[in-house]
């Protein structure tokens, strides 16, 4: 574990193998990291679970409840409480609402999770991998996404009914 200046570190964090920490974090009590790199300016937790592989790049925000596996979140991207992101790769800028899950494994194979900088993901969002979100995407609560979304678009429902940005089914 190699930790950098200004990191505080509550009550009951357990770090596993190789945990890289940068400058300016603070990691909430009863959070694990295992096998992680976090840059700068990062909070995460309390109760955050971020398993191998995962990435989280500065100004990021991993709050209570959230677990993340083999993922890279983006500068300034939020996931802020009760989500599951697996297989993912987030832009910069990204708001996860809460209860939003990467469906990623199929039962065979695990598929990737790509949301593009911008995106405003709705709460209780489901992805069902493998996906493509575009930038500047907006999902409703409850939407469960089966198809790739193109930028400026907007979906909703289930399955996802998309709206481009000039007002067209697609």
């Amino acid at each position: 574990t190699k930790i950098g200046k200004n990191v505080s570190i509550e009550p009951y964090v357990v770090f596993v193998g190789s945990v890289i920490l940068k400058n300016n974090i603070t990691i909430k009590s009863f959070s694990h990291l295992e096998d992680v790199k976090v840059e700068n300016n990062v909070s995460i937790g309390p109760y955050a679970r971020l398993r191998p592989g995962s990435f989280l790049e500065a100004g990021s925000k991993v709050g209570n409840f959230v677990e993340i596996k083999k993922s890279k979140i983006g500068k300034n991207s939020k996931i802020n409480h009760l989500s599951y992101i697996g297989d993912a790769n987030l832009g910069t800028n990204v708001n996860i609402g809460a209860g939003t899950i990467t469906c990623n494994y199929d039962g065979k194979d695990k598929h990737l999770t790509t949301i593009k900088d911008g995106s405003f993901i709705g709460s209780d969002t489901m992805f069902i991998a493998p996906v493509n979100i575009g930038e500047n995407v907006v999902t409703g609560a409850g939407t469960v996404v089966t198809r790739d979304i193109p930028d400026n678009a907007k979906a909703f429902g289930v399955p996802a009914k998309i709206i481009s940005s000039k007002g067209k089914k697609l």
